[in-house]
């Protein structure tokens, strides 16, 4: 990586620790230049102004989510074929790599323009909504699959049903965060794991299962 390169990840990586620990609105551009040891003239080379920042913050995080869920999600088609199997794994995988994660997922970057959507100009925001319609298209195609080979139990609105792993993330980030539990969001999402198992395994699967103890 060239000395120009580097430089721009650097600001990049101390914006992004500082968006996600205070927000936009209290990350200033002097405190960054300060942590990244460069002058304002060098912070300015790269980012013309904080909307650019911003940009520049949001596409990185969301090309990096999409990598990690085409890791994730990509090595779960190569363990199964059966759509459904593979997108359990899916989850189950998912929530180790959240599991991992030293001291917990960090924050969302896609939640934290959202809230202060008022700061950004439209290419900021319209990026925003691009991601997340990006990541409920992929959800719903994987849910499609499923579906197609394994009808849902009752009926289900299959976007809302992809809609919700989103909000799954970014409320259990927000959960953790607050009750300084780190596995909320890991057990979030192993509970969308359930409800999905629950709603498309074939009913045979369903009436082998022991019937619950008595109370």
């Amino acid at each position: 990586m060239r000395k120009g390169e580097a430089t721009r990840e650097r600001i990049l990586d101390i914006a992004q620790a500082s968006v996600l620990e205070k927000g936009f609105g209290a990350t200033s551009i002097e405190e960054i230049i300060a942590a990244a040891g460069i002058t304002k003239s060098g912070f300015f080379y790269h980012f013309r102004d904080k909307n650019e920042l911003a940009y520049a913050l949001l596409n990185r995080y969301v090309t990096e989510d999409m990598r990690i869920l085409d890791e994730v999600f990509g090595r779960a088609a190569d363990l199964c074929d059966d759509p459904l199997q593979s997108f359990l794994v899916g989850l189950k995988l998912l929530a180790e790599v959240f599991a991992d994660l030293p001291g917990g997922h960090p924050g969302c970057m896609i939640a934290s323009v959202c809230y202060q959507e008022r700061l950004f100009d439209r290419r900021v925001i319209e990026l925003n909504r691009t991601a997340v319609v990006a990541m409920n298209a992929r959800f719903r195609s994987y849910l499609e699959a499923i579906a197609a080979v394994y009808p849902p139990r009752e009926p289900l609105d299959l976007d809302t049903l992809a809609e919700m792993i989103s909000c799954i993330i970014d409320g259990g980030i927000i959960m953790s965060k607050v009750m300084g539990d780190p596995n909320r969001l890991v057990r979030q999402i192993l509970a969308y794991r359930a409800l999905i198992k629950q709603h498309f395994s074939p009913p045979q699967e369903m009436a082998s299962r022991p019937p619950p103890l008595a109370a």
